[in-house]
This record gives C-alpha cells, sequence and structure tokens, in this order.
C-alpha cells in the first residue's frame, strides 16, 4: 500500500495522551492513528453494504406465503378472550 505523508494539527495536550497510548500499544502515534481511521472506513464500508443488502430485501418484498392476500378477517385477530 502506497502511503503519503500528511500534517496534522493537535492541542498539545491531546497530543501528548495519545502517544502515551500509542507506546502502551506498542505502535507509533502514526500507527494508531492508521488503525483507527481504519477502523473508521471499515464502519462506513459495512454500514453501507448492510444498508444496501437490506434495501435490496425491501424493495423486492418478503414471501409470506399468502399470495398477497390475508386469511383472517380484522376481527379475528383482535378477539379477546372470548
Amino acid at each position: 500500500m502506497e502511503k503519503q505523508n500528511i500534517t496534522l494539527s493537535l492541542p498539545k495536550d491531546i497530543l501528548r495522551k495519545v502517544k502515551i497510548i500509542a507506546i502502551e500499544r506498542g505502535t507509533s502515534v502514526s500507527g494508531l492513528l492508521t488503525s483507527v481511521l481504519e477502523d473508521v472506513v471499515r464502519h462506513k464500508e459495512d454500514y453501507h453494504t448492510a444498508y444496501r443488502s437490506h434495501k435490496l430485501i425491501l424493495e423486492r418484498g418478503i414471501d409470506l406465503g399468502t399470495a398477497g392476500r390475508a386469511s383472517w378477517t380484522r376481527e379475528e385477530l383482535h378477539e379477546r378472550g372470548k
């Protein structure tokens, strides 16, 4: 994977904390940010994949085996313990 350098401006107190987290995880600030940004991208891609899949299901509909007709009446469904 080809890499490209960027300039990033962070508040000093945040950068200090990020450096500590990176050390605790045995990586660099760059490695930590790469990992976090990969997670963000993966989450967004997973969301869009699921969205498209569910949208197709809604567009196609689901066969409930009723051939589009209900075999019951509203009254039958709402009978209260007679």
